[in-house]
């Protein structure tokens, strides 16, 4: 029980930035189109770059970005391929985007900074830059493709800075560079200004909804599948399975991988929905939605789990 005041309490203003980017898209006619831009091609590469510049790598550390990325986009492939023929417009893209991935960001970083060790939370932190390569491969191309053929898809793919961001702070990372001090307060104004439009762009991708079109049962229920059930029960077999039988990871690695497989939905689902015009309002209501459901979701299953 304490653990569920403590996430309510920690949890609570990331609701507010929610409720502020609703009423400045509604209201005060601020360009959402605008905010995901920045989001995406402007913050989002200067934090994947400075983290990756600032993390000691090793193979254990290693195994949880490749698992990220690899099982979420064997996932949003298999979404869009398997659930193609039961959406006839670009729902089944943000659908196949969402199910790969989670709100490991703006809402996974504040989650473990509140129960795990600093150690542990920069763990957590670098597993997050498999998200948003993911985000910004695969799923920008699995949700570009409901607005774009697969060849412009794949060249907007190609076009994003945060791969590039990703591929320079790792060849200086394994050169020997790393942040300077003097920089590292400027990286943490980057990273909470990534959190608060993240949350913000919640609200905004609600501009619009139509509780009759964009309330869609089909959607949440395939959606809170993956996100709720299939990914924790994944990841509990691969830690089951390293336990019993291989002994590669640790119990370190084991919270991380555990706490990433339960967050909620992505919050970058919106950001990308808006950008590519793929069903925003249906997006955010979904993610919004998840986000609300993992205030008592997530302790729960902590305590199913055995807690930290």
């Amino acid at each position: 029980m304490n653990l569920f005041f403590i996430l309510l309490g920690k949890i609570a203003p990331l609701y507010l930035n929610i409720f502020i980017g609703y009423v400045l898209t509604t209201y005060l006619k601020v360009k959402r189109d605008y905010i995901a831009f920045i989001l995406i091609y402007i913050l989002g590469p200067f934090v994947i770059f400075f983290a990756t510049l600032s993390i000691d790598i090793n193979m254990q550390l290693l195994f949880l970005p490749i698992f990220v990325f690899l099982f979420g986009s064997a996932i949003a492939f298999f979404i869009l391929h398997y659930y193609k023929q039961q959406w006839s417009d670009a729902s089944i893209n943000t659908l196949a985007f969402t199910c790969g991935t989670g709100n490991t960001g703006y809402f996974g970083i504040p989650l473990a900074m509140i129960l795990l060790e600093p150690d542990l939370a920069n763990i957590f932190i670098f597993a997050t830059l498999a998200s948003l390569l993911y985000e910004n491969t695969t799923g920008f191309y699995v949700t570009a493709k409901g607005s774009f053929t697969a060849k412009q898809s794949l060249v907007k793919v190609v076009k994003l800075p945060l791969l590039y961001a990703f591929i320079f702070g790792l060849s200086l990372n394994f050169l020997g560079f790393r942040t300077p001090e003097v920089i590292v307060p400027y990286f943490e104004m980057l990273k909470w200004s990534y959190g608060i439009l993240g949350m913000m762009m919640l609200g905004m991708g609600m501009k619009g909804f139509n509780l009759h079109n964009d309330f869609d049962k089909k959607y949440i229920k395939v959606a809170y599948f993956y996100k709720f059930i299939f990914w924790p029960a994944a990841v509990l077999l691969i830690i089951f399975t390293d336990k019993h039988l291989l002994g590669f990871l640790n119990e370190d690695i084991y919270k991380v991988l555990f706490l990433f497989s339960i967050v909620p939905l992505a919050g970058n689902t919106v950001t990308l929905a808006v950008l590519l015009k793929a069903k925003p309002e249906k997006a955010s209501f979904t993610v919004l939605l998840s986000t609300l459901i993992s205030v008592i979701y997530i302790p729960f299953v902590l305590y199913m789990y055995g807690g930290f």
